[in-house]
């Protein structure tokens, strides 16, 4: 009997992973930055938190259901997309505004693009982004925490390069979130830990997430900016650990990671630094997602055997 060659393209070699799988684990990791910011902002972030996946989940079935396309809600992936965006806001917003924010994110970003794997830009970020130029007022309304001024040390540092006086937290504070921000953003311990699960978990690499942050603390140094203070301010931990590692909006090659990585950082700190809005990270991301097409076909891989 003649044996059969069988071709087919890849993948050849399967395992048990899934779009469930490492949703879970985003999700996991996400954890200890959530009860951070319970502890930190209190019982409203849970709230704001429950309040987006909830409404995250419910747009991404109807839009499927008008639609006509199969139900995707059990992957986990619009539930990771909630968690993040809630993360992105400060904890007294609106709850109907973060609620058309996760409108934004599932139906125009994600769906209207076909979904999951097809999307142009992080939902997450883009939705942060729709709802800053919309409502900039309440995105930059900051609480107090611990009777510790609710300016965020970016604003404060904006103001100390235009000449004011400013008194920065600790980096103690600084590391454990006792300042103004986001609610998901402000704690670094919880961030890096839930940086270290996913790199444990092989659900990222550490190429990004290191070259977005070693690239802000030497970009903050060549600007004679403290390093420390922006790597923990603003977006940068959970941008370069949670964001910017979206498997479908940033490159493939291990080189197109570090290019990706090095360029969230380089306009982060340009905007930061230069720009009249004293964060980055989401623009930053934004405009990297939308190059990342280029960046994947510069540094695509030859076939062994090929012609460059």
């Amino acid at each position: 009997m003649k044996s059969k060659l069988m071709v087919s393209p890849s993948p050849h070699i399967h395992d048990a992973v899934s779009t469930q799988s490492i949703m879970r684990d985003v999700l996991i990791a996400l954890v200890p930055a959530l009860v951070a910011s319970v502890i930190i902002f209190g019982f409203r972030a849970l709230v704001l938190t429950a309040v987006c996946i909830a409404a995250c989940v419910v747009f991404e079935y109807l839009t499927r259901r008008i639609l006509g396309r199969s139900n995707t809600i059990s992957d986990l992936s619009a539930a990771v997309t909630g968690m993040l965006l809630a993360f992105n806001l400060p904890v007294g917003l609106p709850l109907w505004m973060a609620v058309l924010g996760c409108f934004f994110a599932i139906v125009v970003v994600k769906q209207l693009f076909g979904g999951i794997g097809q999307n142009f830009a992080n939902p997450a970020i883009a939705a942060r982004i729709f709802l800053l130029l919309s409502f900039s007022l309440p995105m930059t309304t900051w609480v107090q925490v611990n009777q510790v001024s609710g300016a965020t040390p970016l604003a404060q540092m904006a103001l100390a390069r235009a000449g004011e006086t400013q008194t920065l937290p600790s980096l103690l504070d600084m590391f454990l979130g006792v300042r103004g921000g986001c609610l998901g953003e402000t704690c670094a311990l919880a961030l890096i830990i839930g940086g270290i699960y996913l790199i444990a978990r092989k659900v990222i690499t550490p190429t990004i997430p290191l070259a977005f942050i070693g690239g802000v603390a030497v970009f903050a140094l060549l600007l004679g900016e403290n390093p420390l203070y922006h790597v923990m301010s603003g977006g940068c931990l959970i941008g370069a650990i949670f964001m910017a590692t979206d498997y479908t909006t940033s490159p493939v090659t291990e080189k197109g990671k570090l290019i990706f990585g090095l360029g969230c950082a380089a306009l982060t700190m340009l905007i930061r630094v230069f720009g009249s809005y004293p964060e980055g990270v989401s623009y930053a991301i934004l405009l990297m997602n939308i190059i990342c097409p280029l960046i994947n076909r510069v540094t695509k891989s030859k076939p062994f055997g090929g012609v460059q």
